[in-house]
């Protein structure tokens, strides 16, 4: 299976041609994910994005906190200046940036535990403005002009030598299970394999792999981001461990 998309790539947040379309695809894979979770936690909330946006991860992590959304008319987008994605809810709110997105999905959540967790909270917030600050920018070298033309994958990088020792510890960012956090991290290392199909993860970083590999197994990826999308990322993933595999044991 394979993706094609342009080497050269708009990724802001603000970008309509984000993700990199499949060879072969069925409908269903390019309509704006719409949850069906049935909760009691809001019905009013309101995403304006596509499957050519940053959106699907909002998608996703809504479906994982089992929070439904609907897919707004983007002609009546309110974003301030017009992008994507964006969120309403009740009482006039507004939310645009995908980590603040994800930040509010999960305050929405937190609002509904009778046990509160403040430093899983903390915790989750706190690795959705890494994805967002720092890991964003390795994994997608941009002109000045905001124009995508690499990744910072394919070079040593101690931040993400940080983060494989993190994950060789636990299988999830936080606490061991998964969350908003992983949706975030995952998601921009996800885009990476999609947007470079040739780039090699495994052979320095084995534990990012297998976590990739695991979040792309989830259901809820699936439903937001498309199956084709994601077979695609699983065949990917199991092809950089098999091949190291041959390595290790001398067979090319």
């Amino acid at each position: 299976m394979k993706l094609s998309t342009a080497l050269v790539l708009s990724f802001a947040s603000s970008a309509v041609a984000f993700s990199p379309t499949p060879s072969r695809i069925n409908r269903s894979d390019i309509l704006p994910h719409r949850s069906t979770s049935a909760t009691s936690l809001s019905m009013a909330l309101t995403l304006y994005g596509s499957q050519g946006s940053r959106s699907p991860l909002c998608n996703w992590g809504a479906d994982e906190l089992g929070i439904p959304i609907s897919m707004g008319d983007l002609r009546e987008n309110p974003h301030p200046f017009k992008q994507i994605p964006c969120l309403t809810d009740d009482d006039d709110v507004l939310v645009f940036e995908s980590g603040a997105i994800l930040n509010y999905l999960q305050s929405k959540a937190d609002e509904k535990e009778a046990t509160k967790d403040a430093s899983r909270s903390a915790a989750i917030t706190s690795w959705i403005a890494w994805a967002n600050a720092s890991l964003d920018p390795i994994c997608f070298l941009e002109t000045p002009q905001g124009k995508v033309y690499d990744t910072g994958l394919k070079s040593a990088n101690p931040r993400i030598d940080r983060l494989d020792q993190l994950l060789s510890k636990s299988t999830y960012l936080v606490k061991g299970e998964f969350s908003l956090a992983d949706v975030a991290v995952a998601s921009y290392l996800l885009y990476v394999i999609q947007f470079f199909p040739d780039v090699d993860l495994h052979s320095k970083w084995p534990n990012i792999v297998r976590y990739m590999k695991d979040c792309a197994a989830r259901e809820a990826y699936g439903k937001a981001f498309g199956a084709n999308v994601q077979g695609f990322c699983l065949e990917r993933l199991g092809d950089m461990q098999s091949r190291d595999k041959k390595k290790l044991f001398g067979v090319f």
